[in-house]
Formats: C-alpha cells, sequence, structure tokens
C-alpha cells in the first residue's frame, strides 16, 4: 500500500512537469505562429499598399496634369489677366469646354485672385457666370486664400462647397504669370466615388486611408473623419483629434515614432515603412507610402488578429496530435523511472538537503551494488570534503571581510574627497563664465548650452562689452575633465590680456595676440608631446552703430540662419597654439534681419549618434539652426540639447559641448529685450 501511495505521488509530480513542460511548448508555439503570421502580414500589407498607392495614382495623377495645363494655357492667362474682357472670355470658357469634357467628373472651376468670383463648368449651367464671390473673411473661403499664398504648382484637397452643395476632391492648380498668381484652376473628384472605388476594401482587418503631409485625413471609410476645407499651410488647429492621423493614436511614444515613419516615407518615396501601433484600441501594423506627385500619404492599418492571413485548423489539429503523443510517451516513461530512479534520487535529495542546511551528520542511503551505490559512496566523501572547506573558508572570510571593510571605508573618504575636490572646482570654473552679464545685457537676444562631459570641461566662452558694440565668444581647450579645466584657466588669462591689448572691435587680433600668450606661458614647461595644450577659438564682435559683425575663428565658424536660408563664415584652420603659428583675418559682414548666429565647439558637431554611429555633422547642424531660427531665443538651447539627445541615444558623450547664439536686430540696438512671448517683436 505504501508503495503504491509513492507511485502515485511520483506519477502526481511527472504529471505536473510535464504541464508545466506543455504550457511553455504552447506558448511558444503560438508565438511562432505569431511570428509567422506577422511575417506574412507585413508582406501582404506592404504589396497591398503598394497595390493601392498604384490604383489611386493614375487617375488622380491625370485629373492634376488636366488641371496643371488648364492652368498653364495662354488663353486662361489672358482672360485672367482681364476678366471682363468679353472676347477673352468667350474663347477661354470655348477651351474650359473640351477640358470639362476630358474630366472624370465632367466638371471644372476657375478662380480670378483679383476679384474672387467662383465660376463653375459642369454643363448644366452657364459656366461663363460667377457661381459666387469668395470672401477673405468668411471660414468656409479660407481654402481659396491659403493656396494662393503657395509657392507650389497646385495643392489637393477635399472640401465641401456650400454654395454648390458637392463634397468633392479639388485639384487646385495656380494659375501664374510670373511671379504673379492670377487666380486657380482644376477639376474635381466625386469624393464618395473615390472613397467607394479606392478606399473601402472587403478585406477583413484592413483600413486603407490617405492623409495629407500635414497629418489630416483627406479619405476614410468613415466620412466623418475627413478634414476639409484644408491645404498644404493650413492649421490643424481647427480639426477635430480623430480626423488627423496623430490624434487617433493615444500613445505620446507611437504618436513621435509615427511623426519620425512619415519623415522616413517622405525620403525614401520608393519603400513602404511599416510600424506597430495602437489604433482604435488594438495593436496594428500600419504601413506608410509617399506619393510625392500628390504629397499624400498612402496609409494602411492592418489588425493582425482580424485579418486572415494564416488558415490556422491544420495548426490547431497538429498541436492536439502533438500534446497526445507526447503525454503518451511521458506517461510510459515515467512508470520505468520512477522504479529505477526516483525512489533512490528521493533519499539522497532528502540527505543532500540536510548537509546543505548544515547537518554533516546526516545518515546517507543504504549502499546498493549498481551507479546508485556507487553514487551514495561519492556523496559521502563529498560531504566531508564540504564541511573542511566550509570551516576553511569561514575563517578566511571572518578575516578578508574585516579587511575589505578598513579598505572600503578608505576608498570612500578618498572618492568623497575628490569628489569635494571636483565640484569646488566645477563652481570655480562657472564663476568665470559670463551667464550673468549676458543675461543682464542680452536678455531673451541670445542663448547658451554649455555641457562639460564631465564635472568640469574644456569649453568656455566670453561676453564683453563697450559703447560701440559686444564681443561674445566661445573657446574649446584641449582635453576635457580635470585637464582641460586647468587649461581653460590658461587660455582665459591669455584672452583676457589679448583683449585687454587690442580691444573689442579686433578678433583676429585678440586671436593673434592669444596664441603669443599661449605659447610663453607654455614655452618653459618641458611637456610629453602627447599633452596637447592647443585650443579652437571664435570670436564675433558686433558693432551696433554699423550694424555689422566682424568675426575671426581659429577652427571655430560662425553659422547663421533666418528660417529660410543658412551661411556659414568659414574659420582658419589652425588651432592657437599648435606647433605652426596661423594667421587669422577678419571678415566683416552687415547685421541680417530677424537672423540667428550660432557659435559650436566641436563637441556638439562630432557627438556620435544614429543608427551607425556617425557624427551629428554640419548638415545636420544647418538643419537644426534652419527649423529653430523663428522660434524664441530662450528655447533654443532647450531645442538644441533635445535634438542632441535625440540623436545620440545610448552613445556616450564624447567631448565639451559649447553652443552661443545671438541676434541683433532694431529692437536690441534700441535697449529693448526681445519679450519670447510675444512672436512680433523681431528680436
Amino acid at each position: 500500500m505504501a508503495t503504491w501511495g509513492l507511485r502515485a505521488k511520483s506519477m502526481l509530480a511527472l504529471l505536473f512537469a510535464c504541464l508545466l513542460a506543455l504550457i511553455p511548448a504552447g506558448l511558444v508555439g503560438w508565438q511562432i505562429l505569431d511570428g509567422v503570421r506577422e511575417h506574412f502580414g507585413t508582406a501582404y500589407l506592404r504589396n497591398f499598399t503598394l497595390l493601392k498607392r498604384q490604383q489611386i495614382l493614375a487617375p488622380v495623377s491625370r485629373e492634376l496634369t488636366l488641371s496643371l495645363r488648364l492652368a498653364d494655357s495662354t488663353l486662361t492667362r489672358q482672360w485672367l489677366q482681364n476678366e471682363n474682357d468679353a472676347a477673352q472670355r468667350a474663347l477661354f470658357f470655348s477651351e474650359a469646354e473640351g477640358y470639362r469634357r476630358d474630366f472624370r467628373s465632367q466638371t471644372y472651376f476657375i478662380v480670378p485672385a483679383s476679384s474672387g468670383n467662383y465660376y463653375f463648368g459642369d454643363g448644366k449651367r452657364a459656366s461663363d457666370t460667377p457661381s459666387y464671390q469668395l470672401q477673405p473673411d468668411k471660414k468656409s473661403d479660407a481654402w481659396f486664400f491659403n493656396t494662393l499664398r503657395l509657392s507650389t504648382a497646385y495643392d489637393i484637397n477635399v472640401n465641401y462647397d456650400e454654395n454648390l452643395k458637392l463634397t468633392q476632391i479639388w485639384f487646385n492648380a495656380l494659375v501664374r504669370d510670373g511671379d504673379k498668381v492670377l487666380g486657380l484652376t482644376g477639376g474635381s473628384l466625386d469624393l464618395t466615388a473615390f472613397i467607394e472605388q479606392f478606399i473601402i476594401t472587403p478585406e477583413v482587418g484592413l483600413t486603407p486611408m490617405i492623409v495629407s503631409r500635414n497629418g489630416a485625413i483627406q479619405a476614410h471609410r468613415d466620412i466623418a473623419l475627413i478634414a476639409t476645407n484644408q491645404t498644404t499651410n493650413s492649421s490643424l488647429g481647427e480639426l477635430r483629434p480623430e480626423q488627423t492621423l496623430a490624434g487617433q493614436i493615444k500613445r505620446a511614444d507611437e504618436r513621435e515614432r509615427l511623426a519620425s515613419a512619415l519623415r522616413q516615407a517622405e525620403e525614401n518615396t520608393a519603400e513602404v515603412v511599416i510600424l506597430p501601433l495602437h489604433l482604435e484600441g488594438k495593436a496594428q501594423l500600419m504601413a506608410l507610402a509617399y506619393l510625392p506627385e500628390l504629397r499624400w500619404h498612402i496609409v494602411t492599418a492592418m489588425d493582425l488578429q482580424a485579418a486572415k492571413i494564416l488558415d490556422q485548423t491544420w495548426a490547431r489539429s497538429g498541436l492536439i496530435l502533438l500534446v497526445l503523443l507526447l503525454t503518451t510517451l511521458l506517461l510510459a516513461f515515467g512508470y520505468a523511472v520512477e522504479r529505477l530512479l526516483l525512489r533512490p534520487l528521493k533519499k539522497l535529495q532528502q540527505s543532500a538537503s540536510a548537509i546543505a542546511q548544515g547537518d554533516y551528520d546526516t545518515p546517507l542511503p543504504v549502499a546498493r551494488r549498481d551507479e546508485m551505490g556507487d553514487l551514495s559512496q561519492a556523496f559521502g566523501r563529498m560531504a566531508q570534503q564540504i564541511r573542511e572547506h566550509t570551516n576553511e573558508l569561514e575563517n578566511k572570510v571572518a578575516t578578508r571581510t574585516q579587511a575589505l571593510a578598513e579598505a572600503n571605508q578608505a576608498m570612500q573618504r578618498a572618492h568623497r574627497q575628490i569628489r569635494d575636490s571636483i565640484d569646488y572646482a566645477s563652481l570655480i570654473q562657472r564663476t568665470i563664465l559670463p551667464q550673468r552679464q549676458l543675461q543682464q545685457t542680452l536678455a531673451h537676444a541670445h542663448c547658451v548650452l554649455w555641457q562639460p562631459r564631465d564635472v568640469v570641461g574644456g569649453d568656455f566662452y566670453v561676453f564683453r562689452e563697450d559703447s560701440n558694440g559686444y564681443l561674445l565668444g566661445v573657446i574649446d581647450c584641449a582635453g576635457h575633465g580635470v585637464p582641460g579645466a586647468m587649461m581653460t584657466m590658461l587660455a582665459r588669462a591669455a584672452f583676457d590680456q589679448a583683449i585687454a591689448r587690442c580691444g573689442l572691435d579686433r578678433p583676429a587680433a585678440i586671436l593673434q595676440e592669444a596664441d603669443q600668450h599661449m605659447r610663453a606661458m607654455l614655452q618653459a614647461c618641458e611637456l610629453p608631446r602627447a599633452i596637447a595644450t592647443n585650443l579652437d577659438a571664435g570670436l564675433v564682435f558686433v558693432d551696433t552703430a554699423q550694424r555689422s559683425l566682424r568675426f575671426s575663428g581659429a577652427k571655430i565658424a560662425l553659422y547663421w540662419s533666418d528660417g529660410e536660408d543658412n551661411g556659414e563664415l568659414p574659420a582658419n584652420r589652425r588651432a592657437i597654439g599648435e606647433p605652426r603659428a596661423g594667421h587669422y583675418t577678419d571678415q566683416t559682414i552687415a547685421l541680417r534681419p530677424h537672423t540667428t548666429y550660432t557659435l559650436s565647439t566641436d563637441g556638439f558637431l562630432d557627438q556620435a549618434g544614429g543608427d551607425k554611429g556617425y557624427g551629428f555633422g554640419k548638415r545636420r547642424f544647418a538643419e537644426l539652426l534652419r527649423a529653430n531660427a523663428r522660434r524664441p531665443l530662450h528655447e533654443h538651447a532647450a531645442a538644441f540639447a533635445q535634438a542632441l539627445a535625440d540623436y545620440q541615444g545610448n552613445y556616450p558623450q564624447r567631448d565639451d559641448i559649447t553652443v552661443l547664439s545671438f541676434c541683433f536686430d532694431h529692437a536690441v540696438d534700441q535697449g529693448i529685450h526681445p519679450n519670447p512671448a510675444n512672436p512680433t517683436n523681431p528680436a
């Protein structure tokens, strides 16, 4: 009876073990199945999106091409230049009638910019008579006046015309005479028919849609989600959140990944960008393909659980058969294992548990004339050796623990002293930075990003002023950490002497003089060749009376941007303190209105990041300056730091970073510091 009870317990334990083995196996199987479903779903989603892009591109491109041809017609321009000329009117509408018959919707429109009269031709009404007049202060007519301000040749939007009672996809082609915009003309597509033909699909789990470059939904199976009266330069502020693609995504990190994917699709128009995200509360895959000809994103969302990608009937049958076979084999094997191994192993395990708890006198199982008996004898010898080694180790551990504790306390005291010294050095270094002078003098007309790699660093910046203007600059000493910080003290002394001797308005002379001072201070020291003592510098003198800027640099260039154009004043290629002395010259330019000027050490430009660990680089830095040029200057430092952090990712900071940006518009010259909350202030 006791034997049967032990067997039953062994089988119960074995059954439990089988369940533990089968459950992870089942989960792994389902994960593999999900992986296969995702693989084939991704391929299907990519092909579906590419096919949908081709299906939409052909008919829409045809309508757009006809609209552009009508806008480029000589008769169109001639009539729009003199709307009331009866002869030109007759010629134009005669030609436009031919275009109307070629348009798929059999309709066209034209609006002169001079009058705002809306002419609509559909073959049923007099097309040469205005249907109504567009008004600048009327919200529903904003599409027209927004489109006139575009620099592109056309725009495509979805709009409900409350006068014509039509909801169409409109192709708005701008009619130009040189740089002058004469008006708009083009055709249209019926939105309902377009959605039924290209957007509504019988496939389960697929949601195609069209999204404009600014993120507004232009075509969707749910008409209520379509954003009407939108142009390329329209603001999304007046739309409901669900009428934008980003508004349908709740998680902020997924919205950021979506924005990055949209940019990637626009940069690589031949590719389909696929990313996972949550849409309508479900985990889905989203495919993005960009049509540069139409400035539309073709977007397809796929619910992998709902989409019929794989037939899972065979998978379920195979899984059931596998479970049955595995269960049979385990039961048969379990019976044999229980008789031959489980019983003696259980006894040996009990002895091992007692020894593990420190009971070295526990009895071992009775010796047998087989492998289990040999194992029992070997275990007994091992237990005796463990007892001896444990006693020996306990004595050694106690001795070494005491020594380690004493060493640890000494190390903590030394580390605390070093840390306190470095923190104090950091405080001293910060006191030489002219942050308070910059804030008092330039207020929000400047920003500084000073970010040492360590607690102290080898970068610093300068600011001086006199009655004629301001001297600003950044200096990057060789090295970082404590050696770099010591170099900044020498460099600061050299530049102070150079400025005192040369004045503020001669940057090149200051650099030349500082170079001589640095050489004089270091020539008496026999330093190893491996120690670098050179430094980079860039100095700018702003002459407020002459409204000019004078720059000279030693390997640090001056960048400028007004939000549209970028520029750079190059620096001399030799650093201060190199074996061969450099010759520095001044470059003078007029101050540009609404322009931000920036000096940066190479720590920003050389910072590794991205997918391949390349440096941030000048091109990406120039785009960053252009993107932030129109923002208030007091926001630049945070924007630069965030852009660098996003690019840097998990790469460590290589070098000290210093960026100094400033602007000198008319308001600053009069002593009126710009107000960042007032965007109309030119500073």
